[in-house]
């Protein structure tokens, strides 16, 4: 994944999936917490939810990230801007195209319906991609 992020000042990365409840949520609550020195995160979904997925909550504390006071918003609640960085989470044609500087698709599994083991897996997935685009930032 080299060269996926240029370095420079903070990068604005918006993270989106359908409903804004598990996946971007994970990203957007890694990418705060581990590269709040280089990164700007955001998440939106294409169809909100309304809320953020209990166990999205619960698996993400189990890594010491609080995700709790997170809110699931739309692509319309975000700030107009061209983005440094839109990474896609496994929403397909159900993400519209917004102005940003690269894009990115991680096809990840909506893990609400799997188990606990392999929700973890997800979450695990979902952080290694971030530390990636932490250190592409750094």
């Amino acid at each position: 994944m080299e060269g996926e992020l240029e370095a420079c000042a903070k990068k604005k990365v918006l993270f989106v999936c359908v409903e804004n409840s598990c996946r971007s949520q994970m990203a957007e609550g890694y990418a705060r917490a581990l590269g709040k020195k280089v990164l700007q995160a955001w998440s939106a979904g294409s169809k909100p939810s309304g809320n953020v997925d209990e166990n999205a909550i619960k698996t993400m504390q189990e890594d010491g990230i609080d995700i709790s006071g997170h809110l699931s918003k739309g692509l319309t609640d975000l700030p107009f801007m061209t983005w440094d960085c839109i990474v896609t989470m496994g929403c397909g044609d159900g993400c519209p195209s917004l102005p940003a500087k690269k894009r990115l698709d991680w096809d990840f599994p909506d893990p609400r319906s799997l188990s606990p083991e392999d929700f973890r897996r997800v979450r695990d997935d979902i952080k290694s991609r971030v530390r990636d685009l932490i250190e592409e930032a750094s």
